[in-house]
């Protein structure tokens, strides 16, 4: 494992699938969740496109149980570029942790840490936005978690790329008028005059 800062070779990836994320996590109690676009993906029952990546939420304070349970792999925290080794200055800096498989070095998962009360989920980019736990993590049939569309979305919504164009478009006529309503509400607090907003409300 390094002990200096480097810049991470993007084409390295090859991430786990959620099936992957949910055996090398079996030890873990149930905090860790899929989010991003396999979390819609997994709420539609279907892969729909290819993914470059995979992502997870954790609670911050629950990093360390999903750590333990990545013995023989390496951490290694991503900010400004560079993947930073683990320590507690570069985790208070950095919301995101990648893991190397260190035989191979492909890069297989993004671990994002979120901030929780609780359990209590808080939106990492704007705390007005709240909800328990159970509105937050659903689960497929073969138990793998995932966040709940309206979540996945949420954070798609700040800079979107035509993939979540595409995402959003695949979803919006799955999410019943809760969901439509929640993401409404959220885009107008935080992505106020946001272009899905025409689409939410049409619905």
């Amino acid at each position: 494992m390094s002990q200096v800062s480097f810049e991470p070779d993007l084409s390295a990836w090859d991430a786990w699938h959620p099936s992957d994320v949910a055996r090398h996590l079996a030890s873990v109690d149930g905090t860790w969740y899929v989010t991003a676009g396999w979390a819609l993906d997994l709420f539609q029952g279907r892969q729909t496109r290819d993914h470059d990546d995979i992502e997870v939420a954790v609670p911050a304070h629950g990093f360390s149980n999903v750590r333990l349970a990545l013995p023989e792999f390496e951490l290694y925290a991503i900010a400004d570029g560079l993947a930073h080794p683990l320590t507690p200055e570069t985790l208070a800096t950095s919301h995101q942790t990648w893991v190397r498989e260190p035989a191979s070095g492909l890069w297989r998962l993004d671990i994002l840490r979120e901030p929780w009360e609780g359990d209590t989920w808080v939106f990492r980019r704007d705390s007005r936005v709240r909800l328990p736990r159970t509105r937050v993590i659903a689960r497929t049939e073969d138990g793998i978690p995932f966040a709940h569309p309206e979540i996945a979305l949420l954070y798609k919504a700040r800079a979107v790329r035509k993939k979540d164009e595409e995402d959003f478009a695949a979803v919006l006529p799955l999410l019943d008028p809760s969901r439509r309503n929640w993401l409404s509400e959220a885009l107008t607090l935080v992505h106020p005059g946001h272009r899905w907003l025409e689409a939410l409300r049409a619905g």
